[in-house]
């Protein structure tokens, strides 16, 4: 009789995860999923100096005492720049990324806010997560990731983009 084989059964219900401030003695976790889940990861460094600012907002997805996920986003005068957002890769496409958005834009607290990112063109599952948090492209930088060159894709979610338009984007440029 052939063994089946164990299934992972440890998904976190997005309901029972706890949204919460990243804290320092988070940072070894996040620094295991940040290798997990991206190819040039941020060095322990960053972390600390984006936690460290005062107008930042970082933010831990934990499930049962475990870190699952983070988003660290970053005030610059009056737009709000989500620097990373990261859910384990067993618990990937059940919600977290988006409530720790829902969370983030709870904290800031302003309909009229502006945020923006950068996001790898080739990541079709982001930029799906994106536009259906009110984010849209108006822009490229160009060979914006060091270990291939790919370009980033600029996203912006603003009043204007909640309505489909870009009328309040600075500067969108080439797409």
């Amino acid at each position: 009789m052939a063994q089946r084989p164990i299934i992972e059964t440890e998904q976190p219900d997005p309901d029972a995860v706890e949204i919460r401030s990243l804290r320092y003695p988070d940072l070894p976790q996040v620094i295991g999923i940040e290798r997990r889940v991206f190819p040039t990861p941020w060095s322990l460094a960053m972390f600390v100096l984006e936690m460290s600012k005062q107008t930042g907002i970082c933010l831990a997805a934990v499930s049962e005492d475990r870190l699952v996920g983070y988003l660290i986003c970053s005030r610059y005068d009056t737009v709000w720049h989500v620097m990373n957002v990261a859910v384990d890769l067993v618990h990937q496409r059940r919600g977290l990324a988006s409530a720790l958005l829902a969370e983030l834009y709870a904290r800031v607290d302003d309909p009229a806010a502006r945020y923006t990112l950068e996001v790898r063109r080739s990541n079709a599952v982001a930029i799906h997560l994106y536009e259906r948090e009110g984010f849209r492209a108006a822009g490229t930088r160009r060979r914006y990731y060091q270990d291939n060159g790919e370009d980033a894709l600029v996203m912006w979610r603003t009043p204007a983009t909640l309505e489909g338009s870009l009328a309040d984007v600075p500067d969108p440029g080439p797409v």
